[in-house]
């Protein structure tokens, strides 16, 4: 059974893929092993009791697993009890592949549209080194996620992401003529594409050295830096400061890791429309997990709230 199918109090099995298994203790020292399940519909949280040292041999993350258990609610958090489960076997679904969650959008439509955007730059030196660099990390943009866990944290979720501010942008400025929609889009491109180098990847995603002790805000503007020089881009121009304003100053305040806070009308566009799709994408992903009549869990990143699901038929 597909995890975002299952109902309150229903018992279920099938194969699923370990996204995450942390050996841990009880207060009385006792090991324990906290899972994430994943198919590609969603993930569910588990735990196995009293676990030896061959559980945490065999159940480790990106292997498949047989489990049967009954789908309950823990504070509001979807998981797994009464769970039993051992490895796929040969002849059975194992590859991992199989257990991703789906995109919202063909990742070759994001690709078309991601090109078209860069098209819509009409400055020069904008376009120039947005095209750079998306030519540096083409291939990592389309699958990497946006982030670990919050938002977009799935396969090609840091273009979905992108795309989705490009649209978000777009139709702003047609509301709001007086924003320069070219650095909006330029900025919207650039603001996340250092997550190709501060995550790992999208299987089993964790931050880099780099992605730790720098972070994907210093490695952008680094980025940005390294393709003026390369193209003979003078510094000092207003166009390329701005552009590099706008994508160091999209976290919107200093405590969120930005190192200046939006000081041009396009900049703080572009931290409202990050925010604004980042949390729907939580909201989404975190509803997706209860039935109607439910609450999710608190989502930390939205001030630790919980979200209902109302019972409306439409």
């Amino acid at each position: 059974m597909k995890i975002n199918h299952m109902k309150r109090d229903e018992l279920f099995e099938g194969f699923y893929l370990i996204k995450k298994a942390d050996l841990r203790q009880t207060r009385a020292g006792k090991n324990y092993l906290a899972f994430t399940f994943q198919d590609n519909t969603g993930e569910i949280e588990g735990k196995l009791w009293d676990a030896q040292e061959k559980n945490v041999e065999e159940f480790q993350a990106g292997r498949v697993v047989f489990m049967r258990g009954r789908r309950e609610v823990y504070n509001n958090t979807p998981q797994v009890n009464q769970l039993a489960m051992r490895l796929a076997r040969a002849g059975e679904p194992t590859d991992p592949s199989l257990y991703k969650e789906e995109p919202p959008v063909d990742p070759n439509q994001l690709r078309e549209y991601i090109s078209e955007s860069i098209f819509q730059i009409e400055n020069p030196v904008w376009q120039r080194v947005v095209r750079a660099l998306f030519q540096k990390y083409d291939q990592a943009f389309y699958s990497y996620p946006a982030a670990k866990t919050n938002h977009h944290a799935f396969e090609t979720g840091l273009a979905f992401h992108t795309a989705t501010m490009v649209r978000l942008a777009q139709a702003i400025a047609q509301i709001y003529p007086q924003l320069n929609l070219s650095l909006m889009i330029a900025g919207i491109l650039l603001h996340d594409l250092a997550k190709v180098i501060e995550l790992s990847g999208p299987d089993q995603t964790e931050y880099t050295i780099r992605g730790n002790l720098i972070g994907h805000i210093a490695l952008i503007d680094e980025e940005i830096t390294k393709v003026l020089m390369e193209l003979g881009i003078d510094d000092e121009k207003e166009d390329v400061i701005v552009l590099r304003h706008a994508v160091l100053s999209h976290h919107g305040l200093l405590e969120y890791g930005s190192p200046v806070r939006p000081q041009l009308m396009e900049a703080e566009m572009i931290h409202m429309i990050d925010n604004m799709d980042a949390g729907m994408m939580m909201m989404t992903s975190a509803l997706e997990k209860v039935g109607p009549g439910e609450m999710t869990a608190r989502i930390f990143a939205l001030d630790n709230r919980n979200f209902y699901k109302p019972q409306l038929d439409n």
